[in-house]
């Protein structure tokens, strides 16, 4: 069984055109990616802010003498 040349030149500008187009699609979901994330909290410097909050708090409240 043999296939027609204008069957197969459609053929293969279908498969063509399709490579092409999810090509250009990966191209812009990698344009589209997430920025890096910035530094990480510093969970010690927020514990620390947290219990100096906390004493100042119990000062208002004269309930630490």
């Amino acid at each position: 069984m043999s296939i027609k040349p204008q069957v197969l030149a459609a053929i293969s500008g279908a498969i063509a055109a399709y490579m092409a187009d999810e090509e250009a699609c990966r191209m812009a979901a990698a344009d589209l990616a997430a920025p890096a994330p910035g530094p990480p909290v510093n969970l010690w410097a927020l514990a620390g802010r947290s219990e100096a909050m906390q004493l100042r708090l119990l000062m208002q409240r004269r309930s630490l003498r």
